[in-house]
This record gives structure tokens, C-alpha cells and sequence, in this order.
């Protein structure tokens, strides 16, 4: 499971927006240096993420949470955004290619229609209900100051 800690900073109905930094795993993975992902944090700034999660916990604002996500949700998940219209936009570009007695227009639209079929499909199967790739609450940590303004 993939854990990281952040901020409660807002509520939204049976859900809250919690606010993360992603520096904690940057730190203690062996392969830091030579990271794709640490390079972006750099550029970034390690600049604040924020993601709505299910509030199954009854966090509030200011509360230290820690939020995971299981590791085969989040391969899947990339799998579906990524290599699905990866894959159907080349098999697409070889139909064209080869229906069309080799022009490369009706590759590139073939190309294009595929992808575009490939990004509908994974938002249909993303979305549906027996699919978990959210990320969910493990822990609050109560805030120990009381934010009343």
C-alpha cells in the first residue's frame, strides 16, 4: 500500500479535499537520485497536491490525515489511462494504414479515432462502481488547535 500524510483543508459534502506534499517518499526510496519523479518534485517546488477522498473517517479541517492507495489500484489504473489508448492508437494507425492501400492520412485519422475510442473506454471503465482506484483514508490524526475565526 501507498501511504502519504497531508492536510485536511476543506470539506465537501461526505468528502474532503486533503492537501499533500511529496517529499516523504522521496526520502527514504533507495533510487531517489536517479528518479523521474523527484526531478519533477524539484522543478515543482514540492509544491502542494490536493485530492478528494471519502471522508470514512470523520476528519475535519485542519486534521492530519494519512491517505493509501493499494499499489495493484494504482497499476491498473495507469494501465488504463495510459496503455490502453497507447495501444488501440497504434493498432488504429496500422488498420488505417493497411484498409487504405497505404496512405498515411487515413493512418494518422485511424491513429486518432482509436485513441480517442481508447481514453472514452478507460473513462467508462474507470468510473464504473466495482472499480476502487480512489484513494481512501487510514488514519486522522485530530488537530490539536481549534480553528475557530
Amino acid at each position: 500500500m501507498i501511504t502519504e500524510t497531508g492536510k485536511v483543508v476543506a470539506l465537501n459534502g461526505d468528502r474532503v479535499w486533503v492537501q499533500t506534499i511529496r517529499t516523504s517518499a522521496c526520502e527514504t526510496c533507495s533510487a531517489r537520485n536517479g528518479c523521474g519523479q523527484r526531478a519533477l518534485a524539484g522543478v515543482s517546488g514540492g509544491r502542494a497536491n490536493q485530492v478528494l477522498v471519502s471522508n470514512s473517517l470523520n476528519a475535519g479541517i485542519g486534521d492530519e490525515v494519512t491517505v493509501a492507495i493499494e499499489e495493484s489500484a494504482l497499476l491498473g489504473a495507469s494501465l488504463l489511462v495510459y496503455a490502453l489508448p497507447l495501444v488501440l492508437m497504434v493498432v488504429g494507425a496500422v488498420s488505417g494504414h493497411q484498409l487504405s492501400g497505404g496512405q498515411d492520412a487515413a493512418a494518422m485519422v485511424g491513429a486518432a479515432v482509436a485513441m480517442a475510442a481508447g481514453f472514452v473506454v478507460a473513462r467508462r471503465v474507470g468510473s464504473s462502481p466495482g472499480r476502487n482506484y480512489e484513494p481512501r483514508l487510514v488514519n486522522v490524526r485530530q488537530s490539536s488547535v481549534d480553528s475557530c475565526v
